[in-house]
């Protein structure tokens, strides 16, 4: 009695251990529109009958309707819903699996429902670029302290600032289109690894799934996740930039700071201290940025040993990439949301532009345009009087250029006006006109230009959804 009980245990633990079901939840409606389209491939190739394609279609079409909850008991989606079948069907049922395999079906089914993720992903980045972009362009003059190091550095714009984000989050953008290129790609029609004798149309089913090419080589199509270690990799570049502005929301956020303050949606109090305002959605956004990381090496090790082609190691990457791109997707939204809605202490900004003798490396480069001095001579000049700890006057600079250069300031032409000018944190960013630089006038050119990319971006994306949606409407309405 004891040893039955015992195996029967056992036996459930091997179910359970090799059961995808949980994760299969992600695919269950992709798994539908796959079983179409290779019945449509099927019927038009004379492989199986009008009427049974009709009868197994219209069974496909009940358990769409009655949704995945509705599937009895199966080690994966694909053995239940082809159940389901039989049973709503019979044995004919059956035929709706030839010419195929479990591993070209899984590999077309991940494919289609990250194609769907990844369009949406793309959406809401460029939401956030475009967010970016926009307040930049309400803050073109607004001075702010630049940093490098965390210490003050030059003066630079809000605006620059904020662009500097915003190419980053653009360049993500672009990442995810390029890696969309091979993630839309059909497995299906590879069977288990070395094709089928039957005559199937690989391309057909392809341009029915709304895909833009296929795997060609079959062993390749079923074993290779490579293309869920290139989007995990981008999701994780993605996050990286994406916790680089939240550590940023929670730096200029604290009281030493004080350059913004986040909206209260976005932000709670401390369950014992009523004064605090905790910056805890950009906090977690760093936290999922490890996650994210953390799914890509876990996918990266499982894929890093595997011989061609097909092992069954590959069902442990799957959930992995779904994990990335729920934390990937809640973050870009949550931190678009916050980023929309911040208010900046644009007075205390001002007021900390020039702080740190930041204005030091222009008094250098004025001296150099102005007195022809070399540059290293002026650095070293200046960095005599940053050592001093004052702020710098003719007399100190006049007196410290003689002793270094053999002659004054003032004598080679340097003027108190210069020097003022120089001292000057708005002067300073006028002066930085050149190509990606903080000037206005070039910082509008660079938002003009970024809105123009943008706009671009959703209509090439406008583009793919509508030849998407296009072949999965006409496969629908296939019966």
């Amino acid at each position: 009695m004891f040893r039955d009980q015992r195996l029967g245990e056992c036996r459930q633990d091997v179910l359970d251990f090799l059961s995808s079901r949980k994760a299969d939840e992600r695919i269950f409606e992709a798994d539908l529109l796959v079983d179409r389209a290779h019945l449509v491939m099927l019927r038009e190739q004379g492989l199986i009958s009008g009427e049974v394609c009709t009868r197994i279609m219209a069974a496909l079409d009940d358990l769409m309707q009655a949704g995945s909850q509705s599937l009895g008991p199966g080690e994966d989606v694909h053995e239940a819903i082809e159940a389901y079948v039989l049973a709503f069907v019979g044995p004919e049922g059956g035929r709706m699996h030839t010419g195929r395999s479990r591993n070209d079906e899984v590999a077309t089914c991940i494919r289609l429902a990250l194609r769907a993720q990844m369009l949406d992903l793309m959406a809401e980045q460029l939401s956030l670029v475009k967010t970016l972009v926009r307040l930049a362009g309400k803050h073109i003059e607004t001075i702010i302290p630049g940093f490098t190091h965390t210490q003050h550095a030059q003066p630079t714009t809000l605006a620059h600032h904020l662009l500097a984000h915003a190419d980053a989050a653009g360049r993500d953008f672009y990442r995810l289109e390029d890696a969309y290129v091979r993630v839309n790609q059909s497995p299906l029609g590879a069977a288990a690894f070395a094709s089928t004798g039957f005559k199937i149309d690989r391309q057909r089913t392809g341009h029915l799934l709304g895909f833009d090419g296929l795997v060609e080589n079959s062993m390749d199509a079923v074993s290779t996740r490579d293309f869920i270690l290139e989007v995990l990799a981008d999701l994780s570049i993605l996050m990286v930039n994406q916790s680089r502005l939240a550590e940023e929301l929670v730096l200029w956020s604290t009281s030493e700071f004080c350059y913004l303050e986040l909206d209260n949606l976005y932000a709670s109090t401390s369950s014992i201290m009523p004064q605090k305002k905790n910056p805890d959605t950009a906090e977690l956004a760093r936290g999922k940025t490890g996650s994210v990381l953390g799914s890509l090496m876990a996918a990266l090790s499982i894929c890093k040993g595997l011989p061609m082609s097909y092992n069954r190691d590959l069902q442990e990457v799957t959930p992995h990439l779904w994990r990335g791109l729920d934390w990937a997707r809640s973050t870009v939204r949550i931190l678009d949301g916050c980023v929309s809605s911040l208010k900046f202490n644009l007075e205390r900004m001002q007021q900390c532009a020039g702080a740190g003798f930041s204005t030091a490396t222009e008094i250098a480069d004025s001296l150099v345009r102005i007195t022809g001095m070399p540059f290293r001579t002026a650095h070293s000049i200046v960095g005599r009087i940053a050592a001093s700890g004052g702020r710098p006057n003719m007399a100190e600079l006049d007196l410290i250029a003689r002793e270094m250069a053999g002659y004054s300031a003032s004598e080679r032409g340097f003027s108190e006006a210069d020097l003022e000018r120089a001292l000057d944190p708005k002067s300073n960013v006028a002066l930085r006109a050149n190509t990606g630089g903080p000037a206005p006038a070039e910082t509008q050119r660079m938002i003009k230009d970024r809105l123009e990319r943008i706009a671009a971006g959703e209509e090439r994306l406008a583009g793919r959804r509508s030849r998407v949606d296009r072949a999965l409407g006409d496969l629908r309405a296939e019966r």
